[in-house]
């Protein structure tokens, strides 16, 4: 995990003049360090910087940087990264550099290429791109290796720059185009929110972005001819096997007019096309785990005996299964972290103090809720058994029978209401450019969770804790689960609606959403307390699998919640053990930590809605 930031502006060689007729270099350069430091609590191991300056060539030609008063333009690029070290003996400091080439990495590879377990996969992956014949094969070596990822690649000797995110988009980057009033290109894996120096916009994962450099200083003009000097290179050639270029389609096929019902998660005999895919499941998913959780190097010898790998977990049957596939791989002697976030919510306080007032006029109701909050309703003793601690607690109980001798430490985070609203500004910071009501509850629950700062309890009595950190830096996420195997609501209502059709098309406008719509947002939040989120469900492999299979193996909508609903995953949850966690019913993280929602009157608002920044009245 890196943050990466990169900057491109037009000054004059041995000046520092205005940049291309707009704001002057003290406004560029006060955002550009406020850029990097944002980006350096990504990666506290190590930061770099490297600067290369590009120089119009002049009647034909080449010229050599010059130091002599005379104004030339020329175009400056400075690349920065900060390095979390979580592969190879080594330490590393970013950006890589050879023979003028520059390489800024933010990512994992999982698969594709050869890394053992000493090596960095950064800088591995940096030797195979400097070393193409031509960077038109960048793509072929792209499409064949796996994992999250974002990068920025300057060639000297074309004088381009390349940039992309993994066909998913599990790893942010963050772009700006020049305009009149900003006239400089940046890229960034986390901004510093909404500000009046950039419009930012997630980078597209439509293909590999490619920038000529060169050309463009020999423009002059850099906001007006940026966009015809930037193109996008396909992902996937056809000609070629690229297993990791792109995304798979959903199988089409519709399943046989009535195809059998699975009665109970207990059904032993289950129609044999069905009991290979669990099986299939199964060892996808153990794959994809074991390639998430092996080998991570120890930041000192003092680490031994602490958790080196963290599940964001509810006690739901997303997050439970990782963490029993991630016990399979995790060194006995090593305790595996559970974070489980609860916040104090007044307006479900106020509920459970008053009953439901939701029969009252909406004035009537902010002014009461208000009242409430201001008399002392919110108490230090305030309950946070929200729904995900009731599971969470549950499961770990379960976890005491099929897993022994692991220590699982129940990471309880509590999040005072105060605490939450002071850290509100930072969360916007760190979401931007996301700027939803639903946006801010998920990054809200992700930003504390993530931060693992809590207590575990140390006996069955309710008020026996101690203190807890967590001193894990990879954290397993169980996101995409129910974009793959048909977990939400909206999936019945396509079946009650359009039958099977229905469901395959809303199957694949998940998966076509998916680089579009949290991970990025996710990237953000988590990383900024120096930690790394990993997705084994959406592990290209396990996607492609999970795409390929015949609507009715992944979930039955004729079937009742907790059975129907990403009914594959539930009969292979429950061929592993995990009896109770293969029967619980979905509950959005938002709703069940009581992250969304809190303030007064806030019972109203959409998930779509736009937020009112804290700055504003």
């Amino acid at each position: 995990m890196c943050g990466i930031f990169c900057s491109l502006h037009v000054g004059c060689c041995g000046h520092t003049g205005n940049i291309d007729g707009g704001p002057n270099n003290t406004v560029y350069h006060e955002l550009s360090e406020r850029l990097k430091v944002a980006n350096a609590a990504r990666g506290p191991d190590a930061q770099g910087t490297h600067h290369v300056r590009v120089q119009r060539i002049c009647s034909g030609e080449a010229q050599a940087p010059s130091l002599s008063n005379t104004c030339s333009p020329a175009i400056d690029l400075e690349f920065f990264a900060s390095e979390l070290r979580l592969r190879g003996d080594a330490p590393v400091v970013q950006p890589h550099q050879q023979d003028g080439d520059v390489f800024c990495w933010n990512g994992e590879v999982f698969e594709g290429l050869n890394v053992n377990a000493s090596e960095n996969d950064g800088a591995k992956l940096f030797q195979s791109i400097h070393t193409l014949s031509t960077m038109d094969d960048l793509p072929f070596l792209l499409g064949r290796i796996e994992g999250p990822y974002a990068f920025v690649y300057y060639h000297a000797e074309s004088q381009k720059l390349y940039f992309a995110r993994d066909p998913l988009g599990r790893r942010s980057l963050l772009i700006h185009k020049p305009s009149v009033f900003n006239p400089y290109f940046l890229l960034a894996s986390v901004s510093v929110g909404d500000d009046q120096g950039y419009v930012m916009e997630e980078l597209s994962t439509d293909g590999i972005f490619c920038l000529d450099v060169g050309q463009l200083c020999e423009s002059k003009e850099v906001t007006q001819h940026f966009d015809s000097n930037l193109t996008c290179i396909p992902r996937h050639i056809d000609r070629r096997i690229l297993p990791f270029a792109k995304l798979n389609r959903v199988n089409t096929a519709l399943p046989p007019d009535v195809p059998p019902l699975v009665p109970s998660l207990d059904f032993e005999i289950l129609p044999r096309d069905l009991a290979i895919a669990v099986d299939n499941l199964i060892d996808h998913l153990d794959n994809s785990v074991i390639l998430r959780v092996r080998n991570i190097p120890r930041r000192a010898s003092s680490e031994k005996g602490r958790a080196q790998v963290a599940v964001l977990f509810s006690g739901g049957i997303d997050s439970t299964m990782l963490a029993f596939l991630a016990h399979r791989h995790v060194p006995l002697d090593e305790p595996i972290d559970l974070l489980n976030v609860a916040f104090q919510n007044p307006r479900k306080i106020q509920v459970q103090t008053d009953g439901n007032i939701g029969a009252i006029p909406k004035r009537e109701k902010k002014r009461q809720l208000k009242a409430a909050e201001i008399n002392g309703v919110l108490k230090e003793s305030t309950s946070y058994m929200v729904p995900d601690r009731v599971t969470g607690l549950q499961e770990v109980e379960e976890f005491k029978r099929t897993c022994p001798g692991r220590t699982w430490n129940f990471v309880e985070v509590d999040v005072p209401y105060e605490e939450s609203q002071a850290a509100r500004a930072a969360v916007e910071a760190i979401m931007f450019p996301g700027r939803t009501v639903m946006d801010l509850s998920l990054a809200m629950a992700l930003y504390f969770a993530s931060k693992g700062v809590g207590r575990l309890r140390i006996s069955a009595s309710t008020d026996d804790y101690q203190p807890y950190t967590s001193t894990a830096r990879v954290l397993l996420n169980g996101l995409g689960s129910d974009e793959l195997l048909g977990g939400y609501g909206r999936h019945r209502t396509a079946y009650a609606t359009r039958g099977w059709q229905g469901v395959i098309d809303e199957l694949q406008l998940e998966l076509d959403r998916i680089p579009t719509r949290n991970l990025g947002r996710d990237d953000r939040v988590i990383s900024s307390h120096g930690k790394e989120t990993r997705h084994p469900f959406l592990s290209l492999t396990v996607v492609s699998f999970l795409a390929g299979l015949p609507v009715h193996l992944k979930l039955d909508p004729r079937l009742e919640l907790g059975l129907g609903d990403k009914m594959l995953l539930r009969l292979a949850a429950r061929k592993v053990g995990l009896l109770e966690a293969s029967m619980r019913k979905k509950k959005a993280m938002q709703f069940g930590s009581h992250s969304a929602r809190m303030e007064p009157g806030e019972a109203e608002k959409r998930g779509d809605l736009m937020i009112r920044t804290v700055s504003e009245p």
